[in-house]
């Protein structure tokens, strides 16, 4: 295993925030990772559907798994999200993310979430990363 698999994977472990929310890792490979979840009860909103929140956030933890494969400590400058098809209890999401380029300290990873029981795309999401010093020893 790579290096920075293993950093993205030590990231992973200590992401409580991902691991509450029921998501999974299924995939994580040099600028590429691949997380799925299911809706649940207390993710869907009044209208019946996944919150969008909890949609952004399954992407952005794709998105933190890609980038930070490369094996240095990786941030969110921004993001974009577009949502095209609602997502309901019961759901199963994959998140796909792939770093599209990077120059410097800078990055754009995109993320598209489907549902997997037919495939329909449920959002498209372009992350910003801008790569950091690491602090730990």
């Amino acid at each position: 295993m790579s290096d920075g698999i293993a950093f993205a994977r030590r990231m992973w472990a200590d992401d409580a925030a991902s691991r509450g929310l029921g998501m999974e890792a299924t995939t994580i490979e040099g600028d590429h990772a691949v997380v799925t979840m299911t809706v649940r009860d207390d993710m869907v909103n009044g209208h019946g559907i996944c919150h969008g929140g909890i949609v952004f956030t399954l992407a952005d933890s794709c998105f933190a798994l890609a980038c930070n494969s490369q094996g240095r400590l990786t941030v969110a400058a921004g993001a974009d999200v577009s949502f095209t098809a609602p997502a309901r209890l019961g759901d199963v999401l994959v998140a796909e993310g792939r770093v599209r380029s990077t120059s410097g300290r800078s990055g754009i990873t995109d993320v598209t979430v489907t549902r997997a029981a037919d495939g329909q795309v449920v959002a498209e999401f372009r992350g910003r990363s801008r790569t950091l010093p690491d602090p730990r020893p």
